[in-house]
């Protein structure tokens, strides 16, 4: 029995931070983020997940020396490792080129003894179908999905930008969704990010949250919706990955019977420590994150 199992692609991630000039090659992806997040406050972690053959042995022996399963990892040698050049600019944008992608992860690749309190689901390139979000939610009722992979189209140079999917029906099989605010109105095809949680919520989600990096993010659920301050962090380095701490701080508090409001705030904590250095090294525990996440708990606003 896992406390939380990520699926997605892991990620090789070459990132060139703000006013920066040479890409930094790091170990990404959502089944890193989430998984080191959780673990950091005290969750079991596993992961389903494929790479090719290019993925670094270190990066395996690293994540085992963390504390992450790696039992549901699956190494196609004759395909590539989904990898990213993720440029961040001063003003807070980014450019985001695909330079490869593993193969998808099909139904087939959960395993039938899988036992787990919670399933965070986010692809990052089209890797997951809507029968892995629906075999999910037989496993476990805490089914989390994050959907930026499943709304990123690719231009012929890798090119990334969004695209709304046709339909929403994957919703009903999922309990909390977390997204970025430009993600979740993509999604919808609403502007207005407090409707379109509430679009998402009317689908069958109980709790839908949109995060807005330095503008923190907003939750809704039992029919209301909150304003949760971005925790500050001493200084931003890199964000990449932080949406994915943020959810992976959520559900370790979560399925420990955390109330969703404390929890998006010890998310947003978690988020804050990450950003202050390059890669999936800025993680803390559950002193420092608590006491961040009590400072962002008493900013909290409710909207509606």
């Amino acid at each position: 029995m896992f406390d939380i199992v990520t699926i997605g692609h892991f990620a090789i991630d070459f990132i060139v931070p703000p006013g920066g000039e040479k890409p930094k090659k790091r170990l990404g992806g959502p089944p890193t983020y989430v998984s080191l997040s959780a673990l950091k406050l005290g969750s079991s972690t596993s992961i389903i997940s494929r790479v090719g053959g290019d993925f670094p042995a270190r990066y395996i022996e690293w994540l085992r020396s963390m504390g992450v399963d790696l039992s549901g990892l699956k190494i196609d040698r004759g395909s590539k490792t989904t990898s990213f050049l993720i440029k961040y600019y001063p003003n807070g944008g980014r450019d985001m080129l695909l330079r490869g992608r593993a193969s998808p992860i099909s139904v087939d690749d959960i395993p039938q003894s899988l036992k787990t309190r919670a399933i965070h689901i986010s692809p990052i390139a089209g890797e997951i179908s809507d029968e892995v979000i629906k075999a999910s939610s037989t496993i476990t009722p805490v089914v989390s999905l994050d959907p930026q992979g499943l709304l990123r189209q690719f231009s012929s140079d890798g090119r990334v930008s969004l695209k709304r999917v046709n339909r929403l029906d994957f919703l009903g099989h999922v309990k909390i969704f977390k997204s970025s605010e430009r993600e979740i109105r993509v999604l919808t095809g609403v502007d207005n990010v407090v409707e379109a949680l509430k679009m998402v919520r009317d689908r069958g989600v109980d709790i839908a949250m949109a995060t807005m990096g330095d503008r923190g993010a907003l939750i809704s659920f039992n029919n209301k919706v909150f304003s949760v301050p971005a925790a500050k962090p001493k200084i931003v380095v890199d964000p990449t990955g932080a949406g994915d701490a943020f959810i992976g701080a959520f559900l370790s508090e979560y399925i420990g019977g955390g109330e969703p409001l404390w929890c998006a705030c010890v998310g947003a904590a978690a988020a804050s420590f990450l950003v202050e250095k390059i890669g999936p090294r800025g993680f803390r525990g559950k002193r420092d994150v608590y006491r961040r996440a009590i400072e962002t708990y008493n900013g909290t606003v409710r909207l509606t």
